[in-house]
């Protein structure tokens, strides 16, 4: 199956083709904010490898989340777009295990805590094992101490057996708080259309039923809050 993935929960954006679970082509931006002007760009290029490749486009798989509202919104609506000029499915893949997937990947061993960056000094988190199933819900965590995750594990992380790694854009503001020898912090680990195709061969992910009416997974309510631009007013 050849799956075009697109990736913008966070400050990356990213793109990639993959063909039965192996990323053929991917382009992605480490810089952030250009989200909206760069995503069609990266479109058009893995459309025309597609063509020259002779490969069919077969469904669009989207991170859906929790991460940015804007960068959820960029890519939610062009992914839906794309289904729609195309008439192909939607698969929208939990963006944690995307993390959790590019962990995996760097040989890890252990439980994975993927951490996305929600401001302040709260991230959107949950636990999962090495098989990436999810051990707990995913939440929205203020870190002050190391009881704050209490709640992803029965009786706390420090009563696991196994080593906890931490990382994602929320994991390194934490780094401080988190003393514990067993827990462990892995940088450089960003989300990425590349791992979207592997999650997807190697899972029970399905279309969204209804293409017209499927949202983003903000996890926190999404509130529009006036412009301050001038002229918006």
């Amino acid at each position: 199956m050849t799956i075009l993935c697109i990736e913008t929960s966070t400050s990356v954006c990213s793109a990639a083709v993959c063909k039965d679970g192996k990323p053929l082509k991917q382009c992605i931006c480490l810089e952030g904010s250009n989200h909206a002007r760069l995503l069609p760009l990266y479109i058009q290029e893995l459309l025309l490898f597609a063509k020259e490749q002779h490969l069919a486009i077969e469904a669009v798989a989207l991170s859906e989340g929790p991460g940015s509202y804007t960068g959820l919104r960029i890519g939610t609506s062009t992914a839906k777009g794309i289904c729609y000029g195309l008439d192909i499915p939607l698969i929208p893949v939990p963006t944690l295990q995307v993390l959790c997937a590019a962990a995996k990947e760097k040989g890890t061993t252990g439980l994975l805590c993927p951490m996305i960056d929600a401001r302040r000094m709260e991230v959107y988190t949950a636990l999962y094992d090495m098989d990436l199933h999810p051990l707990s819900e995913v939440k929205a965590v203020v870190v002050e101490n190391e009881n704050s995750l209490l709640s992803l594990s029965e009786g706390g992380l420090s009563s696991l057996s196994e080593a906890v790694y931490f990382f994602g854009d929320g994991a390194a503001k934490c780094q401080t708080v988190f003393t514990n020898p067993d827990w462990h912090y892995i940088p450089g680990i960003v989300p990425q259309a590349a791992h979207i195709g592997w999650l997807i061969a190697n899972g029970q992910w399905s279309a969204a039923e209804k293409l017209a009416y499927y949202e983003p997974f903000y996890l926190k309510e999404f509130i529009a809050a006036q412009s301050h631009v001038k002229g918006l007013n």
